[in-house]
């Protein structure tokens, strides 16, 4: 279960900031998205299943989503991918003199068979500066390992398997990674929650339409997905990989000739095929159509396409989900249903969580989401971007009523976190005046 990720001196956060799934002592209205949005982990904590986060365009939300991609990345590839000789691929705050040479840190709280870990490093370009991982099964919180300038310590009672494997971790290799390929059942634990943690970059994933091809070729996938792009009204009736399902409807085969594998998907992955009804001049159904996903469909069906694996098996698996830019290429209609889908105790029996970057103010409904759900991200003046919740904000020093209209307060600018636009008018003035004098020239 995630609880926490914390990120600081990388891209655009220059001091380190918390995205928290912490469900805060609050009420709402209605007072069912109290039992519906929130998961009881014990009498100590409770959790939210899904989390917003709003801002204007370069505000610096999507950098939550990049940190955690990252950190994800170097768990899973400090040893494998990275040499001593090569420079780490951390990308630290710019627009600051004061945090040149500073390290980049990352923290991520999680619950794993009833026990929280807190596990975090600190990273330059050349090394990793310090390493940490805690544990707590109540209120007191023991290390496991510490590592920084001085070297590593591990807890002789807590961490035995970490023991002998200081002198074997490289300057640019997590301790934790190290302990993992020595087969350390909590290492291999907590790699195993990176492993399992979907991240979708939005409309600029290059490789997620791949990836989704390849995820869906696999049958106990395929099922779900098709009865989910089914249920969101896009006129599919069935998809399938290449031309697989065509011998499977057993529909007339004059009407669909076979199409091989073009050259460039044979060996990779196979071509998606969506069928669509195809009708007669006198309205009656003759059979299906096939189209080719990549090619005949729009960018939102392949933007559905790709999302649809990651969001079912989350659900399925209770498992987590971050999604930047969730609203690309998709009507607010469908947002809100991928929503209310991990909200919903039906639909998400066994607590997955979503965390995504938005700009749809649709769901900025408080009969939707709590306040605590909601996120805003900030840059100053100073391209230095902020991150809080709207339930510990404060309008006029007072906190923001649970009935309150979000969204209308929202593009009011009381939250903050929105763009502030200069007078485009004077930008058209200015065309005006150089088509003027372009013209007298001539």
């Amino acid at each position: 279960m995630f609880i926490e990720f914390s990120v600081g001196n990388f891209r655009s956060f220059k001091d380190t900031v918390t995205l928290s799934a912490v469900a805060a002592t609050i009420r709402s209205q209605p007072p069912e998205l109290d039992t519906e949005n929130v998961f009881v982990v014990d009498d100590q904590l409770s959790l939210l299943k899904s989390v917003a986060v709003y801002g204007a365009n370069a505000s610096g939300k999507s950098n939550i989503i990049a940190a955690l991609r990252f950190m994800r990345f170097f768990v899973l590839n400090s040893l494998r991918e990275l040499r001593v000789s090569h420079p780490l691929t951390v990308e630290p705050f710019r627009l600051s003199t004061e945090m040149l040479g500073q390290p980049s840190h990352f923290e991520v709280v999680v619950r794993l068979d009833g026990v929280i870990y807190r596990y975090g490093f600190e990273i330059t370009a050349e090394q990793i500066t310090s390493e940490w991982l805690f544990h707590s099964t109540g209120k007191r919180e023991a290390y496991l390992f510490k590592r920084d300038a001085t070297g590593i310590s591990v807890n002789q009672r807590t961490f035995r398997e970490g023991q002998g494997l200081e002198p074997r971790t490289r300057a640019d290799a997590l301790f934790l990674s190290v302990a993992a390929q020595f087969n350390s059942e909590l290492a291999l634990r907590l790699i195993a929650w990176f492993s399992e943690l979907m991240i979708n970059l939005g409309v600029d994933d290059p490789a997620a339409l791949r990836t989704a091809r390849q995820q869906f070729s696999r049958l106990e996938d395929r099922q779900a997905i098709v009865a989910f792009i089914k249920q969101l009204d896009l006129g599919i009736e069935d998809l399938a990989p290449d031309r697989q399902l065509v011998e499977q409807l057993e529909l007339p085969t004059d009407d669909l000739e076979p199409t091989p594998l073009s050259r460039r998907a044979r060996g990779t992955t196979p071509r998606i095929k969506t069928f669509h009804q195809r009708y007669d001049g006198a309205g009656n159904l003759v059979d299906l159509e096939p189209l080719d996903l990549d090619d005949n469909e729009s960018q939102g069906t392949q933007r559905l396409f790709i999302l649809a694996q990651p969001l079912l098996h989350a659900l399925r698996v209770g498992g987590m989900i971050a999604i930047d830019e969730i609203d690309a290429r998709l009507h607010p209609l469908l947002t809100r249903a991928i929503m209310r889908l991990f909200n919903a105790r039906e639909t998400n029996p066994r607590n997955a969580q979503l965390i995504c970057t938005t700009h749809d103010t649709n769901l900025l409904d408080a009969r939707l989401l709590r306040r605590d759900q909601i996120w805003f991200v900030e840059k100053s003046r100073r391209g230095v971007s902020d991150l809080y919740s709207l339930v510990e904000y404060r309008v006029d020093k007072r906190i923001v009523r649970n009935d309150a209209s979000f969204e209308k307060d929202y593009i009011a600018g009381r939250y903050g976190a929105i763009p502030y636009l200069g007078s485009l008018a004077s930008v058209l003035g200015t065309i005006d005046d150089e088509t003027q004098e372009t013209e007298s020239e001539n």
